[in-house]
């Protein structure tokens, strides 16, 4: 290795320092694993000189996304070392206080944010970071890790196209180090190199070799400048190798010997300590004194930590943590009898405006929302009364664009996400279910994020932009997810849902848009999440619903003046008002749970249960739910006619007053 350089010496000896520290704690580690002291160990041995490089040349304030094998970016960023120890321990002091262990945690004090085990989505927040940097105008960078195996997920080629596309400053760090797992490099990719990758994404990319701190550091310094400076991304490709397991239990079992030897021989701190000796930089005195003081620090914190009592569980303090608290401060009750009419897609599109307006950090994002004004034209104007910069098209990428919501969350901007329809979510599931809904609970960061859905049935769009379907999200904890039915909950439960600041899944019901109209006060006000609106007191049978099946409820009971309805509209599916159910459930003892959705695993489902469960006695009939069919959504109208649950609500209303 060529280490020859102009640093300074003491310069020298601190990237010396940066790569020992980490190495030595490892190998206490691998022992307290061997003892049964942690429960798993993700070694980085042989790959010190890239985390600590890219921490040694990052501002403090600039964001470094890490991997597993990164435990340089935390020990030089001088977070206490019995904070990680407590966190791979499971304890209180630890950044998750037990929920989660080794190195899935971010701080915000050390502008750290970790990974999840997903790792694509991670590349994305980055993304959401840097955008929220460039346009604060800090003249900051952000780096973010991942593997050679990272680099096959959908997420990269979405991360990097994004940062390219709009010219955000991050700097894509690729470990490449040989496996993943025990999949080699030449079944994970077929280029010569990854960063061949970036010419397709027009951005610069540099190669690094990952052992060699002294070329890391002088590489990086002037690569971040070039980022901070021009305000563009770079990929960079670190060639390194994983001399341990994917984690201890793993083994190397798969690895050809020669090629082991090959890489102990090029180690990035036996060679550069060999160096610094032979120029004279240090002495074997000082580097015994480094090793000892190093060893010192390890075992007083090792002992902090072990002091430290193992963590209590209380089941309040947990169900109370997988939300951030929030109690909504501009709650304005909408004046009644205001005589001011509009549509339901007028009301959400006035909602929207006037956050923008009311909060100049507010960002949306999405397909065709900016100059278009969205495919149902929600955001038309929005360009010219708020600016691309806050309005922002996005590629076709769901995955990326939410986890660059969270980023932007983290830097304390809320976001809006359009999925042009609801049945696009699928694309962007995973970092919705285990990013933003996880994320709180894990380490105390909010998702100020809230992702509009466009959904539902009978307007003849067939099985791909027709679906209501809220059931995969009603079960996540952490997720909050509302259904309006009229203009005047639309507004203020989606003013409400942008305050909010935790993950909230907004659905629209498409058929709604244009059809429904309703008063609506002109004011900014918030109607409360978790609080269910009771439509109809009756005493004869309760019908409990939530968006178009409110509708298809009112107008039945309007046919039927003989028969006395109770109609309740849930507005908030998680949370759901238990109470205002309950209260329904009394008057009539007879229930019907209507849904759009299909039979299994839905919203009605849950609400059957809990009123079998704890209203059982105010019952005098079995509860009845009634579903669209369990078919995709069909196309033709006669189909989709037979798919919704309109004729079998008649069907089922009368079933019930005979019972």
């Amino acid at each position: 290795m060529n280490f020859q350089s102009n640093l300074s010496k003491d310069v020298q000896i601190s990237l010396y320092k940066s790569i020992l520290l980490p190495r030595m704690i490892e190998e206490k580690m691998l022992i307290l694993l061997r003892q049964g002291k942690i429960s798993k160990w993700f070694a980085g041995i042989g790959q010190e000189a890239i985390a600590a490089g890219i921490a040694k040349v990052l501002d403090k304030e600039e964001y470094i996304l890490p991997m597993h094998r990164n435990l340089g970016v935390f020990t030089n960023r001088d977070i206490p070392l019995y904070r990680l120890f407590a966190q791979w321990q499971g304890k209180a002091k630890g950044f998750t206080q037990g929920r989660d262990r080794s190195f899935h945690f971010g701080t915000t004090d050390f502008n750290i944010v970790g990974m999840i085990s997903h790792l694509g989505p991670q590349l994305g927040v980055a993304c959401g970071i840097a955008l929220a940097e460039k346009l604060d105008q800090t003249g900051r960078c952000t780096a973010v890790f991942t593997g050679e195996g990272g680099t096959s997920e959908g997420d990269f080629h979405e991360a990097l196209n994004l940062a390219s596309v709009w010219q955000l400053p991050v700097i894509f760090c690729i470990e490449n180090n040989g496996y993943g797992l025990s999949t080699p490099t030449n079944e994970q990719y077929n280029c010569d190199n990854l960063i061949d990758r970036a010419i397709g994404y027009g951005m610069d990319a540099h190669y690094i070799d990952g052992n060699n701190i002294i070329e890391v550091y002088n590489k990086l310094t002037d690569i971040t400048k070039s980022v901070r400076q021009d305000q563009k991304p770079v990929l960079i490709e670190f060639k390194t190798f994983r001399r341990r397991g994917h984690e201890e239990a793993s083994g190397t079992k798969y690895v050809p010997k020669e090629l082991m030897n090959y890489w102990e021989e090029r180690d990035p701190i036996t060679n550069y300590e060999t160096y610094l000796k032979d120029e004279n930089i240090i002495s074997a005195d000082q580097i015994a004194s480094i090793r000892k003081e190093n060893k010192q620090l390890i075992d007083d914190h090792l002992k902090q930590a072990f002091n430290e009592p193992d963590v209590k569980a209380f089941k309040d303090k947990e169900l109370a943590e997988v939300y951030q608290d929030h109690q909504p401060t501009r709650i304005n009750h909408p004046r009644e009898n205001i005589n001011r009419e509009l549509r339901f897609i007028d009301a959400i599109k006035e909602g929207l405006h006037q956050t923008m307006k009311s909060d100049k950090d507010l960002i949306i994002m999405g397909q065709d929302i900016a100059e278009y004004g969205g495919v149902f034209k929600i955001t038309e104007g929005f360009v010219e009364a708020f600016g691309r910069e806050r309005v922002r098209n996005t590629p076709i990428c769901e995955s990326v664009i939410i986890s660059t919501a969270m980023g932007l969350s983290i830097q304390g901007k809320r976001s809006v996400v359009e999925l042009q329809f609801g049945d696009f979510v699928s694309s962007g599931f995973n970092p919705i279910v285990n990013y933003l809904a996880k994320t709180h609970y894990r380490w105390g960061q909010n998702a100020d994020v809230v992702l509009r859905m466009p959904c539902g049935a009978g307007v003849g769009a067939g099985p791909f932009h027709s679906q209501t379907n809220e059931a995969w999200f009603t079960k996540v904890p952490g997720l909050k997810v509302v259904y309006p039915a009229f203009p005047n909950d639309a507004k203020g439960l989606l003013i409400s849902a942008i305050n909010d600041p935790n993950p909230v899944m907004y659905f629209e019901h498409k058929a709604l848009y244009r059809s429904i109209r309703g008063n609506v006060d002109d004011q900014y006000y918030e109607i409360p999440i978790g609080k269910a609106k009771h439509i109809r007191e009756g005493r004869d049978i309760s019908i409990i619903t939530y968006g178009a099946g409110v509708h298809w409820a009112i107008e039945y009971a309007d046919d039927e003046p003989d028969v006395d309805f109770d109609i309740l509209d849930l507005r908030s599916l998680q949370p759901l008002d238990l109470e205002a159910i309950r209260e329904s459930v009394e008057r009539t003892g007879k229930v019907i749970v209507l849904q759009e959705d299909t039979p299994y695993g839905g919203v009605g489902a849950e609400v059957a249960s809990y009123i079998a469960e704890h209203c059982f006695e105010y019952l005098d009939a079995p509860v009845r739910r009634v579903n669209s069919m369990a078919t995709p959504v069909p196309f033709a109208s006669a189909l989709e006619d037979q798919y919704l649950p309109v004729d079998r609500l008649n069907e089922t209303i009368d079933q019930l007053i005979k019972y």
